[in-house]
């Protein structure tokens, strides 16, 4: 089986662009639902709505890997998996380290998800030296010593950093250095990287505080909405008072002042 230091994906080369490639995963993993329930053909509108995307957009997408389906019968589910694998790389194995095994590297380690997406945990990577042979998900950790060589002996184009911010922007120069191309960063900083080096953030507080954006935002329409409602029940009640009043108001005549009851 080819590894992923001697291939890579196609779509640079085929001038797909960024936003397109970033939604392959998406419509993937709605085929994959749809293939393990055995559904045959998918429309434009089902898939889109599988994968959270407008049916537009997604004809669009897939123009660019010159599928476009049949009118009245849609895609047929397992040729596009098989489709979009390809495109993304998947059809083929992809030595993956992590480096930094905490609790979220040993999550990440034990994640049974890779396999089955084209990704293999080659190695798992930590600078504490107590670590050193212990196993996680059934793979022994090994000291960052040994980084390079790891990296040269499993043909590794594609490391995760799980490690402390502090340690990242090292780690990642010692990847880059060993022939790491890809990265995938869950450590909160920013990395810096020389040109052809291509790296994904994963950072889960800014992914929590858009939610609470989201949720303060939300407390404050519900607040404005209460408030109008209240004003709005405050209304009629404001013209019922006024009619009462005057009702109760004298009546004015040419003469002044007339009484509520003239006399016989």
């Amino acid at each position: 089986m080819a590894t992923g230091r001697t291939h890579r994906p196609a779509t640079r080369s085929r001038g797909i662009p960024e936003a397109t490639v970033a939604r392959l995963p998406l419509y993937l993993r709605a085929l994959n639902g749809l293939s393990e329930r055995s559904v045959p053909t998918v429309s434009s509108e089902e898939l889109a709505a599988a994968a959270g995307v407008n049916s537009a957009k997604l004809r669009k997408d897939f123009s660019y890997l010159g599928s476009y389906g049949t009118r009245g019968v849609g895609y047929d589910v397992e040729y596009l998996v098989y489709q979009i694998s390809r495109e993304l790389g998947l059809t083929q194995d992809w030595p993956v380290v992590i480096v930094g095994i905490g609790n979220l590297g040993a999550a990440l380690a034990n994640y049974g998800g890779f396999a089955s997406r084209g990704f293999r945990v080659a190695a798992l990577i930590d600078a504490d030296p107590a670590m050193a042979g212990k196993p996680v998900a059934g793979i022994p950790v090994q000291h960052t010593d040994e980084l390079e060589k790891i990296i040269d002996e499993n043909g590794v184009s594609i490391g995760v950093i799980a490690t402390p911010a502090g340690a990242a922007q090292q780690v990642c120069e010692r990847l880059v250095a060993a022939g790491v191309t890809s990265i995938l960063n869950f450590a909160p900083t920013v990395l810096s990287v020389p040109d052809g080096v291509d790296v994904r953030k994963v950072d889960l507080s800014i992914e929590l505080q858009i939610l609470a954006f989201h949720e303060q935002r939300k407390a404050g329409e519900e607040l404005t909405e209460a408030a109008e409602a209240a004003d709005a029940a405050e209304e009629p009640a404001k013209g019922t008072d006024a009619v009462a009043e005057g009702a109760r108001a004298p009546r004015k005549g040419p003469d002044g002042d007339v009484p509520a009851v003239m006399p016989a």
